[in-house]
């Protein structure tokens, strides 16, 4: 049985949060979470609670099948089953929920890196990883984790020290 976050008695809310792909778990008495504002629901209303879900889940998958794209029938529903596209013109049809699809698919990354050049690649790769790290780092002290973003921070000093690769050929 897990304990309150801050006391010693049972846990009766867990929530679980992910941003940015940094999970957050809270665990919090009964009380605690009144104080947070958090409502406990009854028995009542969980299992309306649950009914409701899978209602909304049903519809939610028949608009997933009329969803098509219209130049070769694929519905959304078709693509979920198959992992295929049937052509060109289905990304435009499915873009909002492919887009939504990938997304997740990548921890919220929807933007391609894509190969950089081989003279200037170094520098690039570099920058790209600082950046990354940078936003790794602000996710980890926000969510409070301060182990994590002092390991971070460390990684990120050490890259501004070490001298940058060239590989740039000499000017002739």
């Amino acid at each position: 049985m897990m304990k309150c976050d801050l006391c010693d008695n049972s846990a009766v809310v867990h929530e679980v949060t992910v941003k940015h792909g940094v999970k957050n778990e809270v665990h919090l008495c009964e009380d605690h979470a009144k104080a947070h504002g958090m409502v406990i629901p009854t028995a009542e209303p969980v299992l309306e609670q649950v009914l409701t879900q899978y209602v909304i889940t049903k519809r939610s998958s028949d608009r997933a099948s009329r969803v098509r794209c219209e130049t070769c029938g694929l519905s959304l529903a078709d693509f979920r089953q198959s992992g295929v596209l049937g052509c060109p013109e289905c990304y435009e049809a499915l873009e909002k929920p492919l887009g939504a699809m990938i997304e997740r698919a990548q921890n919220g990354g929807i933007t391609h890196v894509g190969k950089s050049p081989k003279r200037s690649g170094s520098t690039i790769d570099r920058r790209l990883r600082m950046q990354s790290l940078m936003k790794e780092l602000e996710c980890a002290v926000a969510s409070e984790q301060y182990e994590r973003a002092a390991a971070l921070r460390d990684r990120l000093r050490d890259m501004e020290t070490a001298a940058p690769e060239t590989s740039d050929p000499p000017a002739s």
